[in-house]
Formats: structure tokens, sequence, C-alpha cells
């Protein structure tokens, strides 16, 4: 099983401490302490997966950029916008949900309400990731959560994406949010469990 880079600093950290605190010697607490330490390495490997999936092929097809249940599917006068919440039991990397163009890369500070929040998509955290093709620009929004306190972009303006490549982690639950033109006829409703790279969320109608 692939682990994406992120998560080792995790992974062998609780690992370490358990092992130091289980084959310490100096009491029944520091065994209990080094075994949930050991539970959390275990948790950690388990959460900074990255599965195997087959990328979903066809033409006009707006992918899922990630695994979760969708909070909310909206829409203005110029765009249409899916919310989805990431559990901590969700694979937790970001895949391109189009073929395209990075155009822009952009970090916002902010809070860290609970991913479930309404406002989160506002005033938390976030990494807003710009993708362009012949077709519009599609936004992916990587938003921090209580949890979540880093989102972590792997690409950069310039880079030339494939639907379905991956695109960054967020580490610990979490919300993705993906913003696309007002043409797409959106397969998703409230409550769907979505996975990246292979659940349809729009198909763009021409």
């Amino acid at each position: 099983m692939r682990i994406v880079k992120e998560g080792y600093i995790f992974i062998i950290s609780t690992f370490a401490v358990g092992l130091i605190l289980f084959f310490s010697n100096i009491g029944i607490i520091a065994d209990i302490l080094g075994f949930l330490f050991i539970l959390a390495s275990l948790f950690c490997l388990y959460f900074f997966r990255d599965p195997d999936v087959e990328i979903t092929k066809g033409d006009n097809l707006i992918l899922s950029p990630c695994n979760g249940t969708v909070l909310e599917v909206s829409e203005s006068e110029t765009e249409k916008v899916v919310r989805v919440f990431l559990s901590v039991l969700d694979v937790h990397l970001q895949r391109s949900p189009i073929a395209g163009k990075v155009v822009g890369v952009e970090h916002k500070p902010g809070k860290f309400l609970k991913a479930m929040e309404p406002q989160a998509h506002i005033v938390n955290e976030q990494n807003i990731i710009t993708i362009e093709n012949e077709n519009g620009k599609y936004l992916v929004k990587q938003i921090a959560g209580v949890l979540a306190r880093r989102c972590v972009s792997w690409v950069k303006p310039g880079d030339i994406l494939e639907a379905g490549d991956k695109i960054g982690v967020i580490k610990f639950s979490s919300q993705v949010d993906i913003h696309m033109p007002k043409n797409v006829d959106v397969k998703v409703k409230f409550g769907d469990k979505v996975v990246s790279g292979v659940s349809i969320f729009a198909i763009l109608n021409r």
C-alpha cells in the first residue's frame, strides 16, 4: 500500500514514541501510553493511504477531486459549486477533476472551524488551485477544518494535468469544494459518497 509522503513523519514519530514507552519498563501507565501511540501510528498509516484507483475516462467529464460525502450543491449566476466533507476515515489525497493547466495556487490563511460549519468554506484556512482548459476555469479548494491544520498543494502554476492526476493532500478531517462553469450538468447530490478520480461530479454541456 502506498503512503503519501506527508504521512511518514506522523507514522514514524508515533510508532517510535510508542516503542520507547512500551519497552521502557517504567510501569503500566507507560505500557498503556506506548500501546496507544502504536495504535495512533497504525491509524496514521491508514489515514495517509494512497490506494490504486482506475481513473474514469470520457469526454466532457468533471471528476470528483476528493473522497468524501457531498455536503452541498449550489449555483449562482456564474458558476456551480459542489462541497464535500472528508471524515478522518476518508482518503485525503486530492486529484484534478479535469485535464488542463494550473493557472493559480493561492494560500489563504484563516480560521479552523469544523468542516461541517456553514461558514467554514469562507473563513477557514485554505488552498485554492485554479485549473483551466478550453472549457473554462475550475477551482479546487482544499479547506482546513478543526483537525486539519494544513492543506498541501503538490502543483504549481504552469503544470499540465490530466484528469485524475494527484494535486495535493489535506491532513486530517476537512472539506474540499469545486467551483465549475455554469454550463455543466451536476450529477451528484447531498449525501452522495464520492471517490476521487472515479465519481463523476458533472458533465459539460456544449
